[in-house]
């Protein structure tokens, strides 16, 4: 693809924007409105700390936290302001040709793109199946979801490690890797790496010279609001990244907030959201199926993708509905007739399956 044919505005289109408020929100990947109680009140405690910097001790704790959820050591964990901080990170890896597979998250594109990377696209069709031999040799930068927004596809980790190569680094977002049920996976899909904590072919716990994993705390613990994550990786890789960060760049309860989230209470409850999305997605996929919707499977994530004729004026007349659908236009690889919707629950996809009926007959 000629660099001149891409359209920043495209890479920069995230589902928040196709959601107003009031609306019934279908576009974005957050479950929930608001973090679990719990988690309210342990950022709530540390309410008082605000008036001093944050400490290296809470710092020291986080990564120790991570790394003790993972298997990894603490020198494997790099906090960040969620995910994307880390996709913005990635220049400073000074690749000299960076592939990132789509259809998937645009961010790391972006990022790469804007800081003058050479970037070349590996479009998997559908039905989106990871070949790593479609991956140019000459890309010493590699960078994919799993599983992957928003196809939902999620790849073998014997495959993705398949990528790996002398010189080469090979980038896994894995924002959606704890909404990954175990349950119900085939044998084929049950391969977890230690660490990994029962996520179905997670990264997370390889310690490897050349492969990096990013992670989101956003998505299963609704903190979009904070910037929350981190990235796992060998120590000289995480060095190269912080080159020029900032001092103190994650605040107290961010901090707090990656603490207790990586707790093996919270890590079991996160297991059981995973199970419930399982369950909603089933259930979403025969109601949406039963409309004549061409809904993608297998799906893995908190989310489907949806090919329907004349996508862009479905969505139009479901916003007149009061509800928002993400458009998946501005994946490459996929174009208008494609939608991204977010499993819900029950209740909420009556109002989907009800507004649908409405926009196609």
């Amino acid at each position: 693809m000629l660099e001149d044919s891409v359209d920043p505005a495209m890479l920069r289109h995230h589902g928040d924007v196709d959601a107003r408020p009031g609306m019934l929100d279908f576009a974005v990947n957050v479950q929930g409105l608001a973090p679990p109680a719990w988690l309210r009140e342990r950022l709530a405690a540390r309410l008082t700390d605000l008036g001093r910097y944050p400490s290296a001790a809470d710092e020291h704790a986080a990564r120790a936290a991570v790394a003790a959820r993972h298997g990894r050591s603490p020198d494997e964990v790099l906090l960040l302001a969620g995910a994307a901080e880390g996709f913005a990170m990635l220049p400073r890896l000074a690749p000299r040709l960076a592939a990132v597979i789509h259809p998937s998250f645009t961010e790391p594109e972006l990022a790469l793109r804007e800081a003058a990377v050479p970037v070349t696209r590996v479009i998997l069709d559908r039905p989106y199946t990871l070949d790593p031999a479609l991956v140019p040799d000459e890309a010493d930068l590699v960078v994919l979801g799993n599983p992957t927004n928003p196809t939902s596809i999620l790849h073998p980790a014997e495959t993705i490690e398949a990528l790996r190569r002398p010189g080469r680094i090979v980038v896994v977002d894995e924002a959606f890797a704890d909404a990954v049920a175990s349950s119900g996976m085939s044998s084929a899909l049950r391969g977890a790496s230690p660490g990994a904590v029962g996520e179905p072919e997670s990264l997370a716990g390889l310690s490897a010279p050349d492969v990096l994993v990013l992670r989101s705390l956003t998505k299963t613990w609704a903190l979009a609001g904070l910037r929350c994550g981190y990235a796992l990786g060998a120590p000289e890789v995480l060095a190269r990244l912080t080159h020029g960060r900032p001092h103190w760049p994650l605040g107290t309860l961010q901090l707090e907030a990656i603490i207790a989230t990586a707790e093996p209470s919270a890590v079991a409850e996160s297991r059981r959201y995973a199970d419930r999305i399982a369950a909603d997605r089933t259930a979403m996929i025969d109601r949406l199926t039963a409309l004549g919707l061409d809904v993608h499977t297998p799906a893995t994530g908190p989310f489907l993708l949806l090919r329907v004729p004349d996508g862009a004026l479905l969505r139009k007349r479901l916003a007149d509905h009061g509800i928002a659908v993400r458009r998946a236009d501005t994946f490459p690889g996929l174009g208008p007739d494609h939608l991204r919707v977010a499993v819900r629950g029950v209740g909420e996809v009556d109002r989907l399956i009800e507004a649908v009926n409405a926009a196609l007959w």
